[in-house]
C-alpha cells in the first residue's frame, strides 16, 4: 500500500480517551492527522487530557520530543463530548471498555454521523469483532485494530479481519499503520486473536501448575524468565495485566473456542472474587508495597532466609558421564566455580574432545578480555578425563549427560550405583541425570538407593544458562534435594525445584504454547511471520514461535510434545498434524535446512 493510498485519511476519529485510547490518539496525532478525540462527559474527556498530556510530558523529559512539538501534537487533537462531530473523519476507532453493549450502541449510533465511506475500527482485546460490526449498516467496512499498551511505544497492531470486510478496507488500514511506522499483523475473528489466544494459554497453564502445587511461584517465573529469556514470569505477568481482565479475557475465549486449555483456572476466579487482582489491588500471586506499585514484598509465601537451602553432603570431586555438548557445558560450570571434576567418555579421543572444547572457549573469553590465561590453567588444572567408569569410584556427585534414551540411561545408572560407593564419606556418590522429558524415577529404580537419585536438568549451552530444574523424585531423599539446591547456588545457577513428571517447569509451559502456535498455522488463522511477530513484539518474547522451532529442531519438539500428551492425556496437547508431517518428510528445522522456514538459500 502505497502512501498515497494510505494518506486519504487526513481526520481520525478516537472514541474513548482512557489509556489505550489517548495512547492511540496520540500515535496518530505524532504523525500529523487531526485527531477527533470522544468522551462520554466533560470529567472523562478531562481525564483523557491529562492522559495526553502526562504521556507527551514524558517524552519532552526523555528528551524524545521538545516542548514546540509537544504543543503542535497536542493542537492536532479537538477532544468533545459530541459523537456528532465525528461526521469529518475517514476513520474512526473504538477504544471503550470492553463491553459487547456498549460497543454496539457505539457502532450503531456511526451510521446516521459518519460518511458512507469512513471505516469503522475497534480497539477489542477479546470481543467478536464480526459481532460488533453487525451493528452497523455497513459492516464490510468494519474492522479490528488492536492496539498494544503503551500504544504510543508498542509496535505491533493486530489487524482483525471479519468475514465480511472489504478487502479494499484491509489494505487501506495496512497501509495506513505501516506509515504510522506500527508492524500490522493480518488474522481471523477469533477470541484473543493471534497474541492473546497463545500468550493467555500459556498463563492459564502456568496458574493451574502453581494451584496443584507443582512448583512455587517464584520458581514457576524463575523458570521461563531464566531457562526462555522471558522479560517476566506467568504469574508476575499476570499480576501486571490484572487477574479481573485475564479472566474475562480466558473466559471468553474459553466461550468462543470451547477450548479446555482456555477455560481460566478455579483459583484465577477465587483471586477476584477476594479482589486480589494484581499489582492494581496492592496484592495477586505476589504482595505489592501499595496497589499501583511494582515493587513486590515478602507475604506468607516467600521463602525465608533461614531456609536457603544448605549443602547437608560434602561436595569435593564430582564425576560427569558423557562428552558431547552438554556434558562439555557442565563440566566446565564445575571447574569454573572450584571444583575437582572426573568426567568420562567412550574413548580417548572424546576425552580429549572435551578438553579441547574448554580451552577452545576459554581462548575466545581471553582474547576479548573476559578472562585470563591464568584462569584457564586453573580450571584446566582442576579437569581430568577417563575412558573407564570404574575410575568414578570415589565421586560425591556423579552427573550423566548422555543420549535421551531410557534403556541406556538405566543400564548406566545400574553400573553407577555399583561403582560410586566410596563418594560423601562413604556413604555413595548422589546419582544425577540431566535429562529433559525422561522418567527420573524409572532410573532410580534399577538401583539399591532411589533416595539419591535426582534430576539436575541443565539448559543449553549450560556454561551460559543460568536454569537448572533440580527434579526430586517420590524416592528422593530430602537432604539430597537441598544438597543438589545448595550446589547449583554455588556454581552460580539459578535452581528450581520440581516433581518427577513430562516436561518439568519450562518444557511443560513452552510445548504446549509452541503446539498452540502451529495449530495456529495450519488452521491458516494467520502466517508464520504475522505470528512470530505479534509474539515478539506484542509479548517482547525472544523468539517467536516458529522461529524456536526451527532452532530446537522439530523431531526434537515432537518428540516433547509427544511425552507430554502421553502423560497428561489432555487432547489440546495432542501434537499438531503439522508438526508430525514436517518431521516426517526430514523438515527438522535450521539443522536440515529446512522447518517451517526455508534456510537453504540464505
Amino acid at each position: 500500500m502505497t502512501e498515497e493510498t494510505s494518506r486519504e485519511f487526513t481526520t481520525v476519529g478516537v472514541i474513548g480517551l482512557g489509556t489505550m485510547g489517548a495512547g492511540i490518539a496520540e500515535v496518530f496525532a505524532r504523525n500529523g492527522y487531526d485527531v477527533i478525540g470522544v468522551e462520554v462527559n466533560e470529567a472523562a474527556l478531562e481525564r483523557g487530557r491529562q492522559h495526553l498530556e502526562h504521556s507527551t510530558g514524558r517524552a519532552v523529559k526523555r528528551e524524545k520530543m521538545t516542548v514546540e512539538q509537544q504543543a503542535e501534537l497536542l493542537g492536532r487533537i479537538t477532544l468533545t463530548t459530541a459523537m456528532e462531530d465525528l461526521a469529518v473523519a475517514d476513520l474512526v476507532v473504538e477504544a471503550v471498555v470492553e463491553s459487547l453493549e456498549v460497543k454496539k450502541s457505539i457502532f450503531r449510533r456511526l451510521d446516521d454521523i459518519v460518511r458512507p465511506d469512513a471505516v469503522l475500527a475497534t480497539n477489542t482485546s477479546s470481543l467478536s469483532v464480526t459481532e460488533i460490526s453487525t451493528a452497523n449498516a455497513k459492516p464490510g467496512r468494519v474492522v479490528g485494530v488492536h492496539f498494544f499498551n503503551p500504544a504510543p511505544v508498542q509496535n505491533l497492531v493486530e489487524i482483525v479481519r471479519t468475514v465480511v470486510t472489504e478487502p479494499e478496507v484491509l489494505a487501506r488500514v495496512q497501509g495506513l499503520l505501516r506509515d504510522l511506522g506500527k508492524n500490522p499483523v493480518v488474522c481471523g475473528d477469533k477470541a484473543g486473536f493471534i497474541a492473546n489466544t497463545l500468550l493467555f494459554g500459556y498463563l492459564n497453564h502456568a496458574v493451574a501448575m502453581y494451584e496443584g502445587k507443582y512448583a512455587s511461584r517464584e520458581d514457576i517465573d524463575a523458570a521461563m524468565r531464566f531457562g526462555c529469556g522471558y522479560p517476566m514470569g506467568p504469574l508476575a505477568l499476570l499480576d501486571l495485566i490484572g487477574l479481573d481482565t485475564a479472566y474475562e479475557i480466558l473466559d471468553t475465549m474459553y466461550k468462543q473456542g470451547r477450548d479446555r486449555l482456555h477455560a481460566p483456572a478455579p483459583i484465577l476466579k477465587q483471586y477476584v472474587t477476594a479482589g486480589l487482582l494484581g499489582r492494581k489491588s496492592g496484592r495477586g500471586f505476589y504482595t505489592y508495597e501499595a496497589p499501583d506499585s511494582p515493587v513486590v514484598v515478602a507475604d506468607a509465601h516467600t521463602p525465608s532466609v533461614d531456609d536457603k537451602p544448605q549443602l547437608r553432603h560434602d561436595i569435593e570431586l564430582v564425576g560427569v558421564v558423557g562428552t558431547g555438548t552438554m556434558a562439555c557445558g557442565i563440566v566446565e560450570v564445575f571447574a569454573k566455580a572450584g571444583y575437582d571434576v572426573l568426567f568420562t567418555g567412550r574413548g580417548q579421543d572424546k576425552v580429549d574432545g572435551v578438553v579441547a572444547t574448554i580451552t577452545r572457549n576459554f581462548d575466545k573469553q581471553i582474547q576479548r578480555g573476559r578472562a585470563t590465561e591464568e584462569q584457564k590453567a586453573e580450571v584446566l588444572g582442576r579437569v581430568r578425563g577417563t575412558t573407564s567408569l570404574d575410575d568414578l569410584k570415589d565421586v560425591d556427585i556423579v552427573v550423566e549427560a548422555i543420549a535421551e534414551d531410557l534403556a541406556i540411561k538405566t543400564t548406566l545408572f545400574e553400573n553407577l550405583d555399583e561403582i560410586c560407593q566410596g563418594g560423601r564419606g562413604g556413604a555413595g556418590a548422589i546419582l544425577a541425570t540431566t535429562t529433559s522429558s525422561l522418567p527420573i524415577i524409572a532410573m532410580a529404580r534399577v538401583t539399591k538407593r532411589p533416595q539419591d537419585v535426582i534430576g539436575m536438568h541443565f539448559f543449553n549451552p549450560a556454561a551460559i544458562m543460568k536454569l537448572v530444574e533440580v527434579v526430586s523424585t517420590v524416592a528422593t531423599d530430602e537432604a539430597v534435594t537441598e544438597t543438589v539446591l545448595a550446589l547449583c547456588d554455588r556454581v552460580g545457577k539459578v535452581a528450581v525445584k520440581c516433581g518427577d513428571r513430562s516436561g518439568f517447569i519450562v518444557n511443560a509451559l513452552l510445548f504446549p504454547y509452541l503446539n498452540d502456535a502451529v495449530k495456529m498455522l495450519e488452521a491458516h488463522y494467520a502466517t508464520a511471520d504475522d505470528i512470530d511477530t505479534a509474539m515478539k513484539q506484542g509479548c517482547a518474547l525472544p523468539m517467536g514461535p516458529f522461529e524456536l522451532l526451527d532452532v530446537v529442531g522439530n523431531d526434537v519438539s515432537l518428540a516433547i510434545q509427544k511425552e507430554l500428551y502421553l502423560e497428561f492425556r489432555e487432547p489440546g496437547f495432542s501434537p499438531a498434524p503439522l508438526l508430525e508431517h514436517l518431521v516426517t518428510a526430514g523438515y527438522l528445522g535450521r539443522k536440515t535446512g529446512r522447518g517451517f522456514r526455508d534456510y537453504s538459500a540464505r
